[in-house]
């Protein structure tokens, strides 16, 4: 049976082979090896900024818009989030969920974000901003630059949920001034669901340095000091995680991310 929907993908089969291995012990320096690399080849395919890390938890990519929202946002933020549908008012649920105020540039199903909507919201005070580049339940993929453009020039936080795109579209992390770039490995990384990845500029690692977590599993200190040596804070989802260095690796002999997209 072949698998048209937009994730979980259809994985190659040596993708589901090293699924259907035994799992290993992690503790270990080859897993830490593996890791490490891991965040090299997702912070070189991301393009993210000198500086930049990355984090892989275990969970959905909820669980990395989540995360993001608690370790980087607080009351004293005022977001602005685009809710162009089901994904959108996930953002919006979550912003909601922990107390950050936000305004919503609700969008009709199907409709474009246009440079001058985003004009409207010029000089109006806000901190930050929320984007499902690829509205997956619309099909809209929204224009990265334009947003890029608009935070630049407002001097907004940008967290970019990037879940459906990343290796399907290109992003420039470094180019669009994205402060926080989420995927998850279910989508165009065509591996079993169950891992999300976060990459952090510099400025949002500062503010996750600066953040006081209420959630063990979500503390994303916790997930920057343990991937410093290859290693996560409990136990992930270990064969996944090998999935996804199986699948990067593939990437790289292939002619990069680049030959990736143009697949």
């Amino acid at each position: 049976m072949l698998n048209f929907a937009v994730g979980p993908v259809q994985s190659e089969e040596h993708i589901l082979a090293v699924g259907g291995e035994q799992v290993p012990y992690f503790r270990t320096s080859e897993f830490s090896k593996m890791m490490l690399e891991n965040e090299a080849l997702i912070l070189k395919y991301t393009k993210a900024m000198e500086g930049a890390k990355a984090v892989f938890l275990t969970g959905s990519g909820t669980a990395a818009m989540e995360s993001t929202v608690m370790n980087t946002l607080t009351s004293s933020d005022k977001a602005l989030v685009v809710n162009g549908g089901n994904f959108g008012q996930r953002f919006v649920d979550i912003l909601k969920l922990h107390g950050i105020p936000y305004d919503e540039i609700k969008l009709d199903t199907g409709k474009a974000l246009t440079e001058n909507r985003l004009a409207t919201y010029d000089n109006k005070g806000y901190t930050s901003f929320l984007v499902n580049i690829h509205e997956t339940s619309t099909g809209v993929h929204y224009d990265a630059a334009t947003i890029g453009s608009f935070c630049k020039k407002n001097g907004l936080f940008l967290i970019v949920d990037a879940i459906s795109s990343f290796l399907a579209d290109d992003f420039d992390m470094t180019a669009v001034g994205a402060d926080v770039m989420i995927t998850g490995s279910q989508k165009a990384l065509a591996c079993a669901p169950g891992v999300s990845v976060i990459v952090l500029s510099p400025k949002a690692l500062n503010k996750v340095k600066k953040s006081r977590s209420k959630c063990m599993y979500f503390d994303l200190k916790l997930a920057l000091q343990n991937q410093e040596r290859g290693q996560t804070p409990f136990t992930p989802a270990v064969n996944i995680l090998r999935q996804i260095h199986t699948r990067l690796k593939s990437i790289e002999l292939r002619g990069g991310v680049e030959a990736e997209i143009q697949k």
